[in-house]
């Protein structure tokens, strides 16, 4: 099945990064939000990334009017999905929430359409479900920054098609990811590993082993990780790694997965990282600066 045009549900930092990802990928891409301040805000974001690679020569202003052309943003679920080939679900991390959409979903797409969730924890089973046509959904999780980072998590479970998953690693291919296939097992293969070194990374400072920067150093020299597990806590959002490790919590039933305290404490007082500003790092500069904890 080719793919002519997709949708994308939720414009906040990975709906906005997917959308512009498909739209560079040659596809008409319909991004909605359900909040028209939300949708201002991820067109905006889009813009902004096109602008700095043109300022540092990686990329042309004929590009960005090509990949522009493409994109459209949309008010209405309804107008954004109808005639797809594609829709990838961005969304808060609540189930019930996700659940409604593909319900919406299920009954707005055309039948042939492959519906993919960007979740990065939940149970892709009871969201497939909830579409009425378990077999056309797969979990699509993606990396932020989504157009720089090459991983991209497809997640099936025991209903999902070999076509849907032959099409959701074609499209993969075409987004210039690298896809990788794993099992409908809570925080998948990414995200159960990466939660788990941020907590210990958060519980290292809590005790003082050291500063949050000679944290990140000690793993960015010393095991080769493109970023420190702190400074990734910030990117990803405090508190997305704190939801899905209290879903771990819940799934596994194990207390080994109960967030840190202080990254509890963090998450109260909205420090929640790089997109306010302050979590473990302050980012008012820019970058990740040192800063007081609390």
């Amino acid at each position: 099945m080719e793919i002519r045009s997709v949708a994308v549900i939720g414009a906040g930092t990975m709906g906005a990064g997917i959308a512009q990802v498909c739209a560079q990928s040659g596809w008409k891409t319909n991004l909605f939000d359900a909040f028209p301040e939300g949708l201002e805000r991820g067109m905006k974001t889009i813009d902004a990334f096109w602008d700095k690679g043109i300022a540092r020569g990686k990329t042309t202003a004929e590009q960005k009017q090509q990949w522009a052309a493409n994109l459209h943003p949309v008010s209405d679920m309804s107008e954004a999905v109808a005639d797809v080939d594609l829709v990838i679900e961005a969304v808060p991390e609540i189930p019930s929430l996700k659940h409604q959409i593909f319900a919406d979903l299920g009954k707005m797409t055309k039948a042939n359409c492959i519906l993919g969730t960007n979740t990065s924890s939940l149970s892709i089973e009871a969201i497939a479900q909830a579409s009425g046509r378990p077999e056309n959904v797969i979990g699509m999780h993606f990396f932020n920054p989504v157009p720089i980072m090459k991983l991209l998590e497809l997640v099936k479970h025991d209903s999902c098609s070999e076509q849907t998953i032959a099409f959701a690693q074609a499209a993969g291919m075409a987004m210039g990811k690298t896809t990788i296939l794993v099992k409908d097992i809570p925080g998948f293969a990414t995200s159960r590993l990466g939660v788990v070194l941020g907590n210990e990374a958060i519980r290292m400072l809590a005790d003082g082993v050291a500063s949050a920067k000679d944290i990140d150093t000690a793993m960015v020299l010393g095991y080769k990780h493109p970023m420190g597990p702190l400074a990734l806590t910030d990117l990803v959002g405090l508190d997305v790694r704190r939801d899905i490790l209290l879903n771990l919590k819940q799934s596994f039933n194990d207390d080994a997965y109960t967030p840190h305290p202080l990254l509890e404490k963090l998450v109260a007082e909205g420090r929640l990282g790089k997109k306010s500003g302050k979590g473990i790092y302050d980012w008012s500069s820019g970058s990740a600066e040192e800063t007081e904890l609390p």
